[in-house]
């Protein structure tokens, strides 16, 4: 891999490697953009396989991160930390310090949180080293009930594009994933007059939605190929695939799973095969904006208020896709891009005085 040709085709603007071995940390991380304000990005925790591995990872999720929080119309950045190894190991206190003084270097160019094989304790550990830091226990709360309420808004804009209304009211909607999102979700969607189908790898947590919103229950392996006018896919990630594809029988993809596409290609098959998709970034991007909220000081009502423009933005995605002639996937990103562009094009009228 050749670093800074990778760094330039992707946009990156800085890479940082971090060791501390007394601590057993080895970290990375990936700041692609702060032209909308700082990086912004959560601290992955994984036992990645090469260290070529884990940069690709931080880098990819670090312009992840910049395309989402450009479209919540948040004023933050993308980037993106992992810290390579065991996520499960109990004592943890001295790799996350090590991590919050690394990130206290960047002086506020980087705000991490939680992700993928960290917790609130975790960035507790954090916070003892830098103030960069969101996500802690106490502050900004649990993001499930914003995250799901930003994609019962996406389903209701993907209900207008594709059925001429936002109103629920006797569609079926298959849900995947009954966990905090779809949980949430599901009561939003049994209070709009939604019925669903519903499934998750845990029985338990199938049974809590089916006994609280009459939901019908199937089987995983089942849900795809369920007739039903949208799916909501609120758990893994790469369940659009060649596998998957085959079997649905919806009009309209829209959920809070992260990274639906297996690849980029199967937003174009969707497209063929006629079924809207609202890009998952867009319609699952509650849970930055909670984070967000913590940073900015806001309450769980404006952080709801600023989650219901999600409906908005969805069909201004919608807007682009028709005009330009190309699938949702690449009209999100032309969305961000388009914010981006007009915020670095900006004329600064005063001077930075005196200069620090």
């Amino acid at each position: 891999m050749e670093l800074f040709d990778r760094l330039a085709e992707m946009g990156h603007e800085q890479l940082v490697l971090c060791s501390d071995p007394s601590a057993g940390y080895k970290g990375i991380i990936a700041i692609h953009s702060t032209t909308l304000g700082p990086a912004l990005g959560g601290t992955r925790f994984w036992n990645y396989a090469t260290d070529e591995e884990a940069i690709v990872d931080a880098l990819r999720l670090a312009r992840g991160m910049t395309y989402k929080n450009a479209v919540a119309g948040l004023n933050l950045g993308g980037g993106k930390s992992v810290i390579i190894g065991d996520n499960k190991m109990r004592n943890r206190e001295m790799i996350f310090r090590a991590h919050g003084r690394f990130v206290e270097s960047l002086g506020g160019r980087y705000v991490t949180a939680e992700d993928v094989g960290t917790s609130p304790s975790d960035m507790d550990y954090v916070f003892n080293e830098t103030k960069y830091v969101a996500g802690l226990a106490g502050r900004s709360g649990d993001p499930s009930p914003v995250t799901a309420h930003g994609v019962f808004r996406a389903i209701q804009a993907s209900a207008k594009q594709k059925f001429g209304s936002d109103d629920l009211d006797g569609k079926t909607i298959t849900l995947q994933g009954c966990g905090h999102v779809g949980y949430y979700l599901a009561k939003e969607l049994y209070a709009a007059g939604a019925k669903m189908i519903v499934t998750d790898i845990d029985p338990e947590k199938v049974k809590t939605v089916v006994e609280e919103t009459k939901a019908k229950a199937v089987a995983p392996d089942e849900i795809y190929s369920q007739k039903a006018d949208i799916f909501a896919p609120c758990a893994l990630g790469a369940i659009i695939n060649d596998k998957t594809i085959p079997q649905l029988k919806v009009q309209v993809d829209s959920g809070g799973a992260n990274n639906q596409l297996a690849e980029e290609r199967h937003g174009d098959i969707l497209e063929e095969k006629g079924i809207l998709y609202a890009p998952d970034y867009v319609a699952n991007a509650g849970g930055v904006i909670n984070v967000y909220s913590e940073l900015a000081g806001w309450d769980a009502t404006r952080s709801l208020r600023k989650a219901d423009e999600i409906y908005n933005t969805i069909l201004g995605v919608f807007e682009i896709a028709e005009k330009d002639g190309i699938p949702t996937y690449r009209a999100a990103d032309r969305l961000a891009e388009r914010r981006l562009r007009s915020v670095a094009t900006m004329v600064k009228t005063w001077p930075q005085w005196p200069n620090k």
